[in-house]
């Protein structure tokens, strides 16, 4: 198994796009990419840790390829936007892939490029390419938020 972790707004949607894809075993929603430890949610959006809302995805290589996980990362955000997805704003909702190893560096930094290249998108892709960082798992109650709620809303 292999992780792979990515920001892309608020992660209630995100997660539920990972979480239909074959090959993804499990998912969690969390925190990443800030200085302060153990941030709780409140903290997070109070907009003060640093830390965007990630999904860390654990997959199996022989039935998804990360460059498969990142087609779809691309595909259900707007990667164009500063600090923010819809209507929601803060740089807890950032963009950005936080690569496990160097081979996930190079796919996300090619994947990157490829999407400049193609004229998608009219303004320049924000997205953050980082080295991942320690991963605070978000309380409970987010995780499979969508699967818990009889209406669920976001963004994405």
């Amino acid at each position: 198994m292999k992780k792979a972790t990515f920001g892309a707004g608020c992660f209630w949607g995100v997660e539920a796009a990972f979480r239909r894809v074959p090959g993804v075993v499990s998912t969690a929603v969390g925190y990443m990419g800030g200085p302060f430890e153990n941030p709780t949610y409140r903290d997070v959006c109070s907009g003060t840790t640093g830390h965007a809302e990630v999904v860390e995805v654990e997959y199996d290589p022989s039935q998804v390829t990360y460059d498969n996980l990142l087609a779809l990362f691309w595909s259900i955000h707007d990667p164009t936007t500063l600090n923010r997805q819809g209507p929601d704003r803060g740089a807890q909702y950032r963009s950005a892939i936080f690569f496990h190893d160097a081979e996930q560096q190079a796919a996300a930094v090619a994947s990157k490029r490829k999407l400049e290249l193609s004229g998608t998108h009219q303004q320049p892709i924000v997205t953050e390419i980082t080295a991942a960082s320690t991963f605070y798992r978000a309380e409970e109650y987010h995780q499979q938020y969508f699967e818990k709620q009889a209406q669920p809303r976001c963004t994405i």
